[in-house]
């Protein structure tokens, strides 16, 4: 099939060209209005929380999410009736038609959801700004008032590709050493604006999120690269063999073109986890991506032939050096791994286990108050409230007395409040956690709360802590099986395809770990702060989840890539060392580069100013490090060095399973076809 495609894309440049400089120029024309119709903000999930809060927005005005807090410390036993009854009615006076609640040291409001929110928060403080409480001073707190000024600065995603662009431009030129090193960069100019024609086609379908821009842009640009990357260098190859410029061609896409078959492929095997989420923005996020190595590959199996065999050989006249010493360079570096093979094993376990570790402590969600700031009415409120005020859990029910009493009881309440407030027959009643809402104890709260919550009649959870975690469940549930299931494809494929049993099995696992060690990254710096001057403190929930869906494929790709020739070495000599020894020698230096240019892309897309796209760019861009410093380089020849000849296990049975001739068998038939 990719002969025939070769030879008909050789035999027709004129068309060829002519296809794909359309398609580019439609790509530009299309570009304006694919970005202004992208969608902005995820649309809400779906679920009994949501439903409550939609009801509260329908019957209050209000979602009672997360009230602004005027609190006070008064002197103990001191009278503080008359002082928080006026507190009160200046903040009724200040925000006309929120609802008002006062206590012994504190009032709750919550403003309406149709107003000016930065409006109302300036009233309520100057409402407080001279107020006291038995002589002590009012501070106004809330979740809105401790986020820091958190507006994403200007960012161009103009600005970003060129960044990209320019670092794998100097990794393309110390590859080739020519101006062959310009041809991958042309590849990704016609493919990027080529998959936004596809993305305006999908549109007219489904809503996409605007962080597909930088999907397309800078995750294309990376993988376009890289598939055009593998194939000019095994076109060299040939060259520097004999073969003339268009058998070189046709070779490079039998043996390379295979390597860029099964990279969009695996690509597309990861992509399965997002595509099949029953989260619709998510969704759609997948089969954009899913777009990306599509379009890719079609443009290096058509396009780059023709431009090989009409420019190769003018750019190669220019060449300055061969590859030779880094061959050497990274066979020295093989024989040290496989001599301390157990050594290099441990060491990359150890960095994959730390990071790893930290991803299963990962908080998912908003962040807890404390990671958002700190006031001095935040340290009233723990000491007074307990920090679980900042975002007290809202109940409906028809009885609201009976409710209180009921959820008092639950493990995690420090208190209830009744305030009072009716409509339409039901009550509200505010569940205050003794830890803050969003913390892992808080959250634990929020689930027994729903959980008693459901035992009573006609009481319904809401609050976005709530309908957060209802988004959380529906997200993750699935997940553990979809991954099972993609693995389980994986397997089969990598079977095949190295005719072995175990291989495959130590690929999956390798590059399962580094991917939830990417998760750990992304802990490590936005819910830990590790090299951040302030992180949010959280996780946002859908990120883990797309990392994986392109890191997966995308670390495949460069290990099967190893595994591969490593696996055509041991047929040739027969020796599993020295096949790792020539194996790595041989792909170390395409395949580091290749993972260099995608590391470059996922890092300049840390320079957008959505955080949410940032902590996407650090999984990525990290997953990518780990898998070339520590996967690849330390566990993978450590590994096949370790097993031996049980690399090579691979029964009669399975080979019949997987529909494999055995080399004897082919080799015997060849035979007899000859006579």
């Amino acid at each position: 099939m990719l002969a025939a495609l070769t030879n008909w894309t050789l035999a027709h440049p004129r068309r060829v060209v002519a296809f794909w400089l359309a398609l580019t120029v439609a790509g530009f024309i299309a570009f304006p209005i694919v970005t202004a119709g992208f969608s902005e903000d995820p649309p809400a999930p779906k679920g009994s929380a949501a439903a409550v809060n939609q009801t509260f927005d329908e019957r209050f005005g209000t979602g009672f999410s997360a009230p602004l807090i005027a609190v006070a410390e008064p002197p103990a036993g001191a009278q503080t009736g008359a002082d928080m009854a006026a507190l009160e009615r200046r903040l009724r006076q200040a925000l006309p038609g929120a609802h008002i609640a006062a206590r012994d040291t504190f009032v709750l409001a919550y403003p309406r959801e149709d107003g000016d929110e930065q409006a109302q928060l300036d009233a309520a403080r100057r409402a407080v700004a001279d107020a006291t409480v038995a002589g002590a001073p009012v501070h106004l707190t809330g979740r809105d008032l401790l986020e820091r000024d958190d507006e994403d600065p200007d960012s161009s995603v103009l600005i970003e590709t060129l960044v990209a662009a320019a670092a794998a431009l100097a990794v393309l030129v110390f590859v080739f050493a020519s101006p062959l090193a310009l041809l991958p960069l042309v590849i990704a100019a016609v493919a990027i604006p080529s998959t936004f024609v596809a993305v305006a086609l999908l549109m007219l379908f489904t809503d996409v999120s605007f962080v597909v821009l930088f999907l397309v842009t800078l995750i294309g640009l990376g993988i376009a690269i890289d598939y055009a990357l593998l194939i000019v260098t095994r076109w060299r190859e040939e060259r520097d063999a004999g073969a003339t410029s268009e058998d070189a061609v046709r070779i490079a896409a039998r043996t390379a073109g295979r390597a860029v078959l099964f990279s969009g492929s695996a690509v597309a095997i990861g992509l399965l986890a997002a595509i099949t989420l029953p989260i619709a923005f998510l969704r759609a996020m997948g089969y954009a991506g899913l777009l990306i190595p599509l379009v890719s590959v079609a443009v290096a199996f058509t396009l780059l032939p023709v431009l090989l065999v009409r420019y190769g050989e003018r750019a190669e006249r220019l060449r300055d050096r061969r590859t030779e010493r880094a061959q050497r360079h990274w066979a020295k570096l093989a024989r040290a791994v496989v001599r301390r093979r157990w050594a290099a094993l441990a060491a990359g376990v150890a960095v994959l286990a730390a990071l790893c570790a930290i991803a299963a402590g990962q908080l998912l969600g908003q962040a807890p108050a404390r990671a958002l700031g700190s006031s001095p009415g935040l340290a009233a409120v723990e000491r007074t409230a307990g920090p679980g005020l900042l975002a007290p859990i809202p109940v409906l029910s028809e009885d609201a007395a009976g409710t209180a009493r009921e959820l008092a009881r639950v493990d995690g309440v420090r208190s209830v409040i009744v305030p009072g407030w009716q409509r339409g027959g039901q009550a509200l009643t505010l569940v205050v956690p003794s830890a803050d809402t969003y913390s892992h104890a808080g959250r634990d709260t929020v689930a027994a709360v729903r959980e008693r919550a459901a035992q009573l009649p006609s009481a319904g959870v809401g609050g976005w802590a709530a309908e957060e975690a209802e988004f959380i469940d529906d997200l993750y549930r699935s997940l553990p099986l979809m991954i099972g299931c993609i693995a389980l494809l994986s397997y089969f494929l990598l079977a095949r395809a190295f005719r072995s049993l175990l291989l495959p099995l130590k690929a999956i696992v390798l590059n399962l770990a580094s991917v939830f060690a990417a998760w750990g990254l992304v802990a490590l710096v936005w819910q830990h702060g590790v090299g951040l001057d302030s992180a949010p403190g959280s996780v946002i929930s859908w990120v883990p989840v797309m990392v994986f869906a392109f890191l997966y494929g995308l670390s495949m790709d460069y290990e099967v890539f190893t595994l591969a020739r490593i696996r055509e070495e041991y047929d040739r000599t027969g020796d599993t060392d020295e096949a790792v020894v020539a194996g790595v020698s041989h792909t170390g230096r395409l395949v580091t580069s290749a993972a260099l240019i995608i590391f470059f892309a996922f890092a300049t897309m840390g320079i957008a100013g959505a955080t949410d796209v940032q902590m996407l760019a650090t999984g990525l861009a990290g997953g990518i490090l780990i898998d070339a410093l520590v996967v690849r380089t330390l566990l993978v020849p450590a590994a096949v060095s370790l097993l031996g000849r049980w690399n090579w296990w691979f029964p009669d049975g399975a080979r019949r399973l997987l529909v494999i001739r055995s080399p004897a068998r082919t080799a015997s038939a060849r035979s007899r076809g000859r006579a």
